[in-house]
């Protein structure tokens, strides 16, 4: 299970302790902001795309889109998502829980702007139902992300 690649990921990392699980679904900015009592802006979902002959992951705000015009201009190809049934295969966490940690080799992290108006963020831990609360230092640090981007709406 993906989660246990996190949690393991985690230990290492010597945070293994603040991940969060809960009862109820996290599965989508919704339903993570009330497990986690916070507003959905806050929650760090990780968006999964082709690029080419790779897969590339982008964690924005919750209340962030994706720009398909800064999209292409950034990565040279228009935005395509990952179907339901690839995201587990080729991220190695499925729907609901994809994150940016513990991901399948050759799968490149970028971290959108639109989170940088928080002091924390909550991504997900590779389960549907659960979080870790990162500062953006942290989430830098531990998804291993290529670079930061603005590649989204300005939520309103």
């Amino acid at each position: 299970m993906s989660i246990d690649r996190v949690k393991e990921f985690f230990r290492k990392e010597g945070i293994e302790d603040r991940i969060q699980e809960f009862d109820v679904s996290s599965a989508t900015v919704e339903l993570a902001a009330q497990a986690l009592h916070c507003e959905g802006s806050r929650i760090a979902k990780t968006l999964s795309f082709h690029l080419d002959d790779k897969v590339i992951l982008v964690v924005a705000a919750g209340d962030a889109k994706i720009d398909n015009r800064k999209y292409k201009d950034k990565f040279g190809k228009k935005a395509k998502m990952l179907a339901f049934e690839e995201a587990e295969p080729l991220t190695g966490h499925a729907v609901g829980g994809v994150c940016p940690f513990a991901v399948n080799e050759g799968v490149e992290v970028y971290l959108d702007e639109s989170l940088k108006r928080f002091e924390t963020v909550f991504p997900a831990c590779g389960s549907s139902n659960s979080a870790i609360e990162l500062t953006i230092p942290e989430l830098e640090q531990y998804s291993h992300s290529k670079e930061w981007v603005d590649v989204c709406k300005t939520p309103d």
